[in-house]
């Protein structure tokens, strides 16, 4: 029976369905691991297919390499190694973890709580196990759930009534601004069993999910003993000796958490970076207009991309104040990233002749608004077909919530790192960014965001003497009414209750169903807050529901 262990949990950044490639991040870390002496070394959850894998798990063909990959692992010298990964068994098809040492799978768990809600469908694909039997494995009793095995007692409870002394739990487990309070709430429920956790979490983007890493370890008593590093790829060396038959932790390293505006950057960065480079665009293209969305969308570009592959293209129009031009360039400019004008007047007056037959006796209004938008995104999916990059859409929260935003044209996009993050988070991005003096990613350091551009008024620009609030109320009222009905799903007569104004309550709900139909045909964008349009809210297009009117 040993009484010491070097564990190693690895931290890393699987690509979902490549499982050649995640085979081989496997295979390097197990190596670091087996320099730095390790007994055995710990992978997140299904890291041979990537996670979430949704339907993939569906075709035979790719829970067979997997299979493949691990018969392939097992061949290999190394330490042992906990690695996660789809299993079918018996017509069955599982979420599991292997557990390989000596040249052979030792034992395999399923895991047994499968989540349903939120981000999250796996009882779509998955065949739920049975409760997990702790794993004898040279003399110590591993109890191995997996990531929603520990968000409940269930598994614990059993796990520890069977005699586990050291939890093992591989994860696939998205960030979210809460995550932090969220984990720590959930795994004290079962704390009083006095087992040691040891929690290793993947890491990168993954199409609107973004994975923290931040892995971490408990002792007996719940104090954190050991954190990865969070937004990055890791290996964490940990020494534990069993005394008086409790595993202690007698040496790791501990990270500082990431928290606030610096995880909500890292997020969007990171998730913007690898939704780019996964998918192999060389780079990004975006509508430069003098605005806050646009401004911050650069500068998370550049922090994720490095300056020279982001491009952002200027594309007045008779209304582009002057402040705009000269506030797009010095932004373009104190990024470091290539910038270029494209007068697209022309194509504006080009429609506008074309339509003048049809549109004859009619007041200009909203038809000529988004004429001008379409003819800018039709720019950028010009460049984007033409030179390769990636178009990067702009539109923030608020924005999305409420429909102020034109379908193929500024919602044109391959991506959008502002999708969940509403106007007033965006201000106090940019005023965060500002003031930073160490680098947080590939871009520049210090003012990259002009001080107009955030305290000018915004305007989309497109009339004369156009602002936001002609047609929408303060952003600080209007964020406030959407993080209550989205975010809380809030009674209407809460906000009223609250102060707010009741007609303007029943607008903002009334634009917030009606524009479901265009949140639809949005590009992604990471996931930030608690519920984010797409994966987490899921409204129907037709609907006629509404709270206010109900109540009235």
């Amino acid at each position: 029976m040993t009484s010491t262990l070097r564990i190693a949990s690895a931290q890393i950044n699987p690509i979902v369905g490549d499982v050649a490639g995640n085979l081989d991040l496997v295979r390097a870390c197990r190596r670091q691991a087996a320099d730095a002496r390790a007994d055995l070394v710990v992978f997140p959850e299904l890291t041979l297919i990537g996670y979430p894998p949704e339907d993939l798990v569906l075709k035979p063909a790719a829970v067979a390499a997997c299979a493949e990959a691990l018969e392939s692992l097992c061949a290999e010298p190394g330490p042992a190694m906990l690695v996660g990964l789809p299993w079918r068994d018996d017509g069955r098809l599982y979420n599991a973890v292997a557990l390989i040492d000596e040249g052979a799978v030792q034992a395999l768990r399923f895991k047994h709580e499968l989540p349903n809600y939120a981000v999250f469908d796996e009882k779509r694909v998955f065949d739920a196990g049975p409760l997990p039997a702790p794993v004898e494995w040279r003399g110590v009793r591993l109890g191995l759930p997996i990531c929603e095995d520990i968000w409940f007692e269930t598994s614990p409870r059993y796990l520890a009534g069977q005699g586990a002394d050291l939890f093992i739990s591989i994860n696939g487990s998205p960030w979210r601004r809460t995550i932090e309070a969220d984990r720590r709430a959930a795994f004290t429920r079962w704390a009083d069993l006095a087992i040691p956790l040891i929690f290793v979490n993947q890491v990168g983007g993954q199409d609107e999910l973004v994975f923290d890493g931040a892995s971490f370890s408990w002792d007996a008593t719940g104090r954190e003993v050991q954190r990865l590093n969070g937004f990055g790829t890791d290996l964490g060396i940990a020494d534990w000796e069993r005394q008086d038959g409790v595993w202690h932790c007698v040496r790791a390293e501990r990270a500082d958490t990431v928290a606030g505006l610096d995880a909500d950057w890292r997020a969007m960065t990171l998730a913007l970076a690898d939704y780019v480079n996964k998918n192999g665009f060389p780079g990004v293209v975006l509508g430069m207009s003098g605005g806050i969305d646009s401004a911050i969308s650069a500068a998370i570009a550049a922090d994720a991309l490095g300056p020279d592959r982001v491009w952002a293209v200027m594309m007045p129009s008779k209304y582009t104040s002057q402040a705009s031009l000269e506030d797009a360039k010095a932004c373009a400019e104190a990024l470091g990233v290539r910038y270029d004008i494209i007068d697209v007047e022309p194509a504006i007056a080009a429609f506008g002749d074309m339509l003048a037959p049809v549109f004859t006796g009619r007041e200009p209004d909203a038809s000529e608004e988004n004429i001008q938008s379409r003819v800018r995104g039709v720019t950028l999916m010009a460049l984007s077909n033409k030179f390769g990059p990636m178009v990067l859409s702009t539109g923030n929260k608020s924005e999305m919530a409420v429909g102020y935003a034109t379908l193929y044209g500024d919602m044109n996009g391959g991506y959008n790192a502002l999708k969940d993050v509403y106007k007033t988070e965006v201000y106090a991005l940019a005023r965060w960014r500002n003031g930073l003096n160490a680098p947080v990613g590939l871009g520049p350091v210090g003012e990259v965001i002009p001080e107009r551009i955030i305290t000018k008024a915004p305007s989309a620009e497109l009339k004369p003497d156009q602002t936001d609030q002609d047609t929408l109320p303060d952003y600080d009222a209007l964020d406030a009414i959407l993080e209550c009905l989205v975010e809380q799903e809030g009674d209407p007569a809460a906000l009223v209750a609250a102060g707010h104004d009741a007609a303007t309550v029943a607008r903002i709900e009334n634009m917030l169903y009606r524009a479901e139909y265009k949140r639809r045909q949005a590009p992604p964008g990471v996931k930030i807050g608690p519920k984010n349009f797409g994966r987490d809210r899921r409204y129907p297009i037709t609907n006629k529901f509404r709270a206010s009117k109900t109540k009235s």
